[in-house]
């Protein structure tokens, strides 16, 4: 998919900007099949969407994703607008549990080797997020990290929507 007529919806998004392991790719579409959301990927590409290491982490999953691929990250910007966009970086100062996030929002992670840049990050300071760890670590994986964030936006909204608190559709 090209990202033509790829507007945002109401379902939760996940912007990948310059992804650049495959394996990493394929886990993060695998749960975004899992929970609905619809992954983006900004070019350029660290592989091949025809990479062995994406399918095989992806397994049979990769079929059922909903799947946008862009230019660059002005795109997604004009897509969403900053409002509706989280970005998750080592380096923001609210933690991810302190996000209030909505239905349509898009949740976007840099790079495995360097992240986001840091004009991102200063032009939406307000909505910039970060998952908390001890200092021996650096970061987490970015597949571990996507988990992380979209989970808790599931659980968000998913238990605004449910009168029973929340939950997947089974």
């Amino acid at each position: 998919m090209n990202g033509e007529g790829s507007a945002p919806t109401d379902r939760l998004h996940v912007i990948l900007a310059s992804p650049e392991i495959a394996a990493n790719v394929g886990a993060i579409g695998r749960t975004c099949v899992a929970v609905g959301a619809r992954l983006w990927l900004v070019r350029p590409l660290g592989f091949h969407l025809d990479d062995r290491a994406v399918r095989r982490a992806g397994l049979d999953y990769w079929e059922h994703l909903d799947l946008v691929v862009v230019d660059d990250l002005d795109e997604v910007v004009a897509a969403f607008g900053l409002h509706r966009l989280w970005w998750f970086s080592t380096r923001a100062g609210r933690t991810y549990t302190e996000a209030a996030f909505a239905p349509g929002d898009g949740l976007v992670f840099g790079p495995e080797s360097r992240g986001l840049p840091a004009r991102r990050l200063e032009e939406a300071e307000d909505r910039a997020l970060r998952i908390p760890m001890r200092p021996e670590a650096r970061s987490l994986n970015l597949a571990n990290a996507t988990a992380v964030g979209l989970y808790e936006a599931v659980r968000q909204v998913e238990g605004r929507n449910s009168p029973a608190g929340g939950g997947l559709p089974s």
